[in-house]
């Protein structure tokens, strides 16, 4: 385990006994009479379904504080909350959510065949490091020691793809037996002594740790080893037609938020924690395992402007031999699911 990983997992099991705040402030944004940091938008009146998921991000800080509402005081704006990546790509599949939260790789099944979904990526929230891990019981020390093993991680999630890249890289694909679990799943199965590892995300990772276990490797060692998975934002092709002036606004205030977790981290825990339903203390050393790219970094080369496509590609190549993709786009297919535009409206 890594110095890093180390000291945000100490943080987050010192304050787990500082006992928990009510999770969530309601629907639709914390505060009412929220102040928006720009001149709202009175002029648009659209409605927007957006799905978010207990991720410390800034789209957690965005609906605690009420921020796009407050900026779009006349769209109509509902919250829906999921528990993975897989959720999210089966709510678009039903059309009944217009921009959502989700990870790289659930999102590169969305675009890819069978499901083709009309769907594009229009901002990443958060490079994911080390808050994301695999933690194993005792005597397992390292991911050659998981041969023969039970290890769970929800199916279709960052997390699942970055187990399998650290099997792969071991030697060890089809010689473990993967558990398909929700997050808020695993804890049981660990305690009743059906899995002997997982891979998964806080609030669940402390409790794994807290129950004995050892984190043996992280999404920030499957990145370094070319692996690297993000948090994301696709939207509907269709909404994004109807209304690209709700989504540059949407990514304005998104932008925003990460300057406030970035530079005013002490307070951004207070919006974070109030909806992961956990004290600030405890959400701080979760926003450290993450990196927070603003509008700007985005709209550049490096993302939405230029090698995220190339990710999603080689994220839908790994898949595909995993069998979970049927068939790999081509460039120019991945490139016409990126969204650029709201991250370059938002800078």
């Amino acid at each position: 385990m890594t110095r890093t990983l180390r000291t945000v997992l100490a943080l987050v099991l010192a304050f787990a006994a500082a006992g928990c705040v009510e999770s969530g402030r309601g629907d639709t944004g914390a505060q009412s009479g929220a102040n928006c940091p720009f001149e709202p938008d009175t002029g648009i009146t659209a409605t927007a379904r957006l799905g978010y998921q207990a991720i410390p991000n800034a789209d957690l800080y965005v609906k605690d504080r009420g921020l796009l509402e407050a900026c779009l005081p006349n769209a109509t704006i509902t919250w829906s909350r999921f528990a993975s990546g897989a959720d999210v790509v089966q709510a678009f599949g039903a059309d009944s959510v217009d921009i959502a939260t989700l990870g790289s790789s659930p999102a590169t099944k969305a675009v890819s065949a069978p499901l083709n979904l009309p769907v594009r990526v229009l901002w990443i929230h958060d490079v994911i490091g080390e808050s994301e891990s695999l933690v194993a019981k005792d005597p397992i020390t390292d991911v050659a020691g998981l041969r023969g093993k039970r290890v769970a991680t929800p199916f279709g999630s960052t997390a699942h793809y970055s187990l399998l890249a650290a099997l792969d890289a071991a030697g060890l694909t089809g010689r473990v037996d993967l558990v398909n679990l929700q997050p808020e799943a695993i804890p049981g199965a660990w305690t009743g002594n059906q899995i002997d590892a997982a891979w998964v995300w806080a609030p669940t990772l402390p409790k794994l740790l807290e129950a004995g276990g050892t984190a043996i490797a992280s999404s920030a060692d499957t990145a370094a080893a070319g692996s690297a998975t993000f948090d994301v934002a696709a939207a509907t092709t269709a909404f994004l037609d109807r209304h690209s002036d709700f989504a540059a606004v949407w990514a304005k205030v998104q932008n925003y938020a990460i300057g406030q977790l970035r530079d005013n981290p002490q307070d951004a825990a207070v919006a974070v924690g109030a909806q992961l339903g956990i004290e600030p203390q405890q959400a701080l050393p979760q926003l450290a395992g993450y990196t927070y790219p603003t509008a700007a970094e985005l709209a550049g080369p490096r993302y939405l402007g230029g090698d995220f496509a190339g990710n999603l590609r080689s994220t839908a190549q790994f898949l595909l031999a995993q069998g979970d993709v049927a068939a790999v786009g081509s460039e120019q297919d991945y490139l016409a699911a990126i969204y650029p535009d709201a991250a370059r409206a938002a800078q």
